[in-house]
């Protein structure tokens, strides 16, 4: 295979992965504290980030080295974080609706990126953020008369994200890929590790396979990914994601007996379709400027 092809495979192992891990957050959510799952979760990425930089060209010491060490730590403080409230998510607003919601995360980040690193969003950025957030009110069912209060755990976690996403790219202008995966593992895993103690529960023996598929999944979708935007650029990448909100649906309604209402769908169209559009205007853009030089 060429190294398009195998971008485009790295993507889809990473997107399903992406829908096992959820599948498996959800089913263990329900028997185990989130905050003890995502402790685990957490270690297994940590020792997989550290084998990953100690055989990476600049070794372990040099991928330690960082020109943002307070923001690097910050963002595994706030992706553990994320990894609990998603858990809580998936567990009371269902994973069909939180993925759905989870969706409209690039558009969020769009929005952030103003205030917080002074980017500019022109019309081609703000009109499918607008759009988006029109799909994101379609979901949340507006014209329901009761607002469900557990629709809050998404829209929790796809804040917190963004703002993880923010950092991510703000310490990208200064530090090397493999140093901002190295923190994106081992200060969470620190972190957690003082709190999760206390809400450790015994696991039964049947669990551990599941437990173990988690974390598996958890750190090899994050291989993947990392693989394919070392072959493929973020633009084609972007639409290729857009399957775990699919893929994660399949899951949540033929193994957990969800059920997908019309807003859901119709929301998860809007916000998809708008992510969609801004991507391949994107790319258009790219396409134009590389034939002007």
């Amino acid at each position: 295979m060429n190294s398009k092809t195998s971008g485009y495979v790295y993507v889809l192992l990473a997107v399903i992965l992406f829908a096992g891990r959820d599948g498996f957050s959800k089913l263990l959510g329900e028997k185990y504290p989130p905050i003890m799952l995502t402790m685990m979760r957490l270690w297994a990425f940590a020792v997989f980030v550290t084998v990953l930089a100690a055989f990476s060209p600049v070794g372990l010491r040099g991928a330690l080295l960082t020109q943002r060490p307070i923001l690097q730590a910050l963002r595994g403080v706030l992706l553990g974080s994320q990894i609990v409230v998603v858990i809580f998510a998936f567990t009371r607003a269902g994973l069909a609706m939180s993925q759905a919601i989870l969706g409209a995360t690039p558009l969020i980040v769009t929005i952030l990126s103003v205030p917080i690193l002074g980017e500019k969003v022109g019309r081609r950025h703000g009109i499918p953020v607008v759009i988006g957030l029109l799909g994101v009110l379609v979901l949340l069912n507006p014209g329901n008369a009761h607002f469900d209060m557990r629709l809050l755990f998404p829209i929790a976690a796809s804040l917190i994200y963004a703002m993880y996403s923010i950092a991510t790219r703000a310490v990208s202008q200064d530090d090397p890929v493999v140093t901002s995966v190295l923190y994106a593992g081992v200060p969470g895993a620190m972190a957690i590790t003082f709190v999760g103690p206390f809400y450790w529960t015994p696991v039964h023996t049947a669990d551990w396979p599941a437990i173990t598929a988690l974390c598996v999944c958890g750190a090899l979708s994050q291989y993947f990914l990392i693989k394919a935007y070392g072959l493929l650029s973020a633009v084609e990448v972007q639409p290729l994601t857009y399957l775990h909100l699919v893929l994660s649906g399949a899951v949540a309604t033929v193994f957990f007996g969800e059920t997908v209402t019309w807003n859901m769908l119709a929301g998860a169209v809007i916000v998809v379709g708008a992510g969609l559009f801004s991507v391949w205007r994107e790319h258009r853009l790219e396409v134009r400027r590389t034939k002007s030089i």
